[in-house]
């Protein structure tokens, strides 16, 4: 039977910590050398946890057997990552706090925001704060760098509308149209637009590994890479086409044209968002103008 409410007052950090290790170890002592205890004291935690919830946490079948986390086990487990993710947004929070003005600031990107956005931005924000550092976090993954803010790994991060469900707030920057790249060799980039699907359906296409909500309906892709580079390169040499937002392209990049897609392909939405229960450093603040004005300068 589940304890008296009042009783869960007694649960440490530390006791959901070895609950998470163990759960990830799958055995006591390999989650005491993650966790820097000596095993008896990892055990110890888990009994002492299991008392107060009143509930088996731990599954401990013996012999060379992995542990693991009965029902129960797993349910404290979820709320428990949500709970040290507080902790760690907390400490950020504080640490931004304390900084005011200086120290680092923590910005998620992706490739073409990096190359193509990132140069300028920076710029302004340094107009106005030149003793903050600016750390860069790049995925390929928008919802990779969405959990980071969430878990306060970020404080700020560039990503695409519409956003997952979660603490979150954002203000658009812009809207990227997607074109399709042909090699500026090719017979179609004497064209004005992008040719029809059933013409694109005999045309080997290269599209993303990692991100296909973009791709274009009823087309078979040759070839998928998260590289920038490599698509435009591959594009450039003929060895097919690629649908890509705008921003992708350098402006300076040779052997490429770039044909309008129309409303084919719906523009990618640029967004940069935040933890909407997070305290806002001044120099995020200042960050989400400076982009701002560089997106109303584009």
């Amino acid at each position: 039977m589940i304890t008296e409410p009042d009783s869960w007052l007694g649960i440490e950090l530390r006791h959901l910590a070895a609950l998470q290790a163990v759960e990830r170890e799958g055995s006591f002592g390999r989650a005491a050398r993650r966790l820097g205890y000596t095993q008896s004291a990892v055990s110890q935690q888990i009994a002492r946890l299991e008392q107060i919830v009143g509930a088996k946490l731990v599954e401990r079948p013996g012999g060379p057997r992995a542990v693991s986390l009965t029902d129960a086990g797993r349910l404290l487990s979820r709320h428990a990552d949500a709970i040290v993710a507080r902790l760690a947004a907390a400490e950020a929070d504080m640490a931004a706090l304390l900084a005011g003005e200086a120290g680092p600031l923590r910005v998620g990107i992706f490739q073409s925001v990096g190359a193509q956005l990132l140069p300028g931005l920076l710029r302004y924000f340094k107009e106005s704060f030149p003793m903050v550092g600016v750390r860069l976090m790049e995925s390929v993954q928008h919802t990779e760098l969405v959990e980071a803010v969430e878990r306060g790994e970020l404080d700020l991060t560039f990503c695409e509308l519409p956003l997952e469900e979660g603490p979150f707030d954002y203000v658009e920057l812009l809207r990227d149209p997607y074109v399709l790249l042909v090699a500026a060799d090719s017979p179609l980039a004497e064209r004005d637009a992008a040719p029809s699907l059933r013409e694109l359906e005999q045309l080997p296409l290269i599209g993303w590994r990692t991100d296909r909500k973009h791709d274009l309906p009823g087309v078979e892709y040759a070839f998928r890479s998260d590289d920038n580079g490599t698509v435009l390169g591959l594009v450039a040499a003929g060895m097919g086409v690629a649908a890509v937002p705008r921003l992708v392209l350098d402006p300076d990049q040779e052997g490429v044209v770039a044909l309008p897609l129309g409303s084919r392909v719906p523009p990618r939405l640029l967004a940069l968002a935040w933890h909407a229960d997070r305290y806002r450093s001044p120099a995020a603040l200042g960050f989400v103008e400076a982009a701002q004005r560089l997106a109303a300068d584009l």
